[in-house]
């Protein structure tokens, strides 16, 4: 027979071959159907092949769900991780959460509770829902709780020692020679000046605002004042305003998600970089003429201060006092104080407009406590609970920074009958407090009666959080809890808000949402009243 059999031998052949081998028996070349020993061998050959390759492809699916496997026991050593989505390898629940909206997509407390995990990439993180897990996590267990989580678009720094010292220098210099408030009041009146200066025609009030709340942060962290019409100061607002939008576009998210990967690639997740390296840039400048003119005995600002420990632990080779966490803090107070401050003012204007009839409450109270005349003081909130209430529920609503600030899991943490390793990263979802249902009647609903009793009376809410809570709580709360109230009520006692469309077509839909709900772009008039 030749050595090249027909094709129905050659497929009983290779069957009654691997049945034989199946049944453990060997064959000698040329025993079957009086095929040449060189056709046996090619058929061989050939079987081997197709099952080295079939072999091929079942290890590799079996290393793959060894790997899954040895994936999800990690997840669950030493008891057990929050529930979630099951995620897949690299992409983690990438298809599940929408980088356009992960606010949105990360409330998941329908399915698996107010504690779940979720994996952004290869990244685990550990989301927390509604006031009880927040408050639970961030002031019951504070501790457990209180390292920075990894955010690298914006690095910071996470010393405990260099937050004390931050928040003491700002409180020492609110009650200095001149007070924060005077500060306010002072940048509330420059701000006046130039609404007058509309002469009630339409404009955005975006860097109007901008320029006035971060005036109040640079004095005390530069020590002085910038010029509205400073060509620097404008540059330093334009890119403090476009690092806050690039920080929510869905580019940011995939940058956190796959750092290791797209920090290599050209494109739009770049300009955020650039725009930190810029700030930094300008704020070591300012550092530089500091340590030039420095009088450790008359500090005029917080860089001063900073310069003048960092001097006093030049012999401490572990000192957190240098030069890099200067530039970082100061650049976090000087972004922090600028754009959360101004962006809910620009909100606050939306809903007003948006919600006239409050509008008018709010003129009449200032009319009645305050008057047309006098300058208004923080001292003249106790006495205008439905001014701080509409104030509050704005924040509320507002929202500036819905998945809050990353936290880190400061050692192998029992969380709620859930184990979470050193180093897992937490997001508490300061969104879903701030409309948790259980805490506010109608949570979606811009009411003021959220913060009022039913005597009228001001009424605080634990589940207001915009500045989160435990030991993590932002720096600079009490300067923009005044600041935002000195503003409204100073605007609202001169003008009247006017929008360009009926009020119930204005759309309060986030600009973007991310990191930070961003204000849609808008105009109005400021009437004289």
């Amino acid at each position: 027979m030749n050595a090249i059999l027909k094709p129905n031998l050659v497929f009983l052949l290779c069957k009654e071959v691997q049945e034989a081998r199946l049944a453990g028996f060997t064959y000698r070349a040329g025993a079957y159907n009086g095929c040449s020993e060189a056709g046996l061998q090619l058929i061989l050959s050939r079987l081997a092949m197709e099952l080295g390759g079939a072999l091929s492809i079942f290890l590799a699916i079996c290393g793959s769900c060894l790997l899954l496997i040895s994936a999800w026991k990690r997840m669950h050593k030493e008891g057990k991780l929050p529930p979630g989505p099951t995620p897949l390898p690299f992409i983690g629940n990438l298809l599940q959460i929408k980088t356009s909206e992960p606010f949105k997509s990360f409330l998941l407390q329908k399915k698996y509770g107010p504690v779940f995990t979720v994996y952004l990439g290869p990244r685990r993180v550990v989301v927390l829902c509604g006031h009880e897990a927040v408050k639970e996590a961030l002031v019951d267990q504070a501790e457990e709780f209180s390292g920075r989580g990894s955010w690298l678009l914006l690095t910071a720094t996470s010393m405990a020692l260099l937050r004390r010292f931050s928040l003491t220098t700002l409180r020492n210099f609110g009650m200095g020679k001149r007070s924060i408030e005077e500060r306010i009041q002072e940048e509330a009146q420059y701000l006046l000046e130039e609404f007058r200066k509309t002469k009630g025609l339409p404009f955005d009030p975006t860097f109007f605002l901008s320029r006035t709340v971060s005036n109040v942060i640079s004095s005390v962290v530069f020590g002085s004042r910038f010029d509205y019409d400073d060509k620097v100061f404008l540059s330093l607002l334009r890119m403090i305003n476009e690092s806050f939008i690039e920080m929510s576009t869905p580019w940011a998210q995939l940058y956190d998600m796959y750092s290791c990967v797209m920090q290599y690639l050209p494109g739009r997740h770049n300009r955020i970089y650039y725009l930190i390296e810029e700030l930094k840039d300008f704020i070591a400048e300012r550092i530089k003429k500091n340590q030039a003119t420095l009088d450790p005995n008359n500090p005029r600002d917080f860089i001063d201060c900073f310069l003048t420990q960092m001097e006093k632990e030049k012999e401490n080779p572990s000192s957190e006092f240098n030069l890099k966490n200067l530039v970082l803090t100061t650049l976090n107070l000087f972004f922090a104080g600028t754009e959360t401050v101004s962006s809910t003012l620009r909100y606050g204007f939306l809903f007003l407009m948006k919600h006239p009839e409050v509008e008018e409450k709010v003129h009449q109270e200032i009319d009645h406590i305050i008057g047309l005349n006098r300058i208004p003081a923080s001292e003249d909130r106790m006495n205008m609970p439905y001014t701080d209430a509409v104030i509050h529920e704005i924040q509320r609503l507002t929202d500036i920074v819905p998945m809050g600030v990353p936290h880190t899991v400061m050692r192998d943490t029992q969380f709620r009958g859930y184990h979470l390793p050193k180093g897992t990263d937490v997001f508490p979802l300061l969104g879903s407090v701030l409309r948790d249902p259980k805490y506010f009647s109608n949570p979606q609903k811009f009411n003021p009666g959220h913060f009022l009793d039913e005597k009228g009376r001001f009424k605080k809410n634990d589940a207001f959080v915009p500045f989160s809570s435990g030991k993590r709580v932002c720096l600079g709360e009490a300067m923009a809890r005044m600041e935002l109230f000195l503003y409204f009520t100073t605007i609202l006692q001169s003008f009247s808000l006017k929008s360009l469309v009926p009020a119930k077509d204005i759309d309060l839909s986030p600009k973007l949402s991310g990191f930070g709900n961003i204000p849609p772009t808008y105009e109005l008039c400021l009437v004289p009243r």
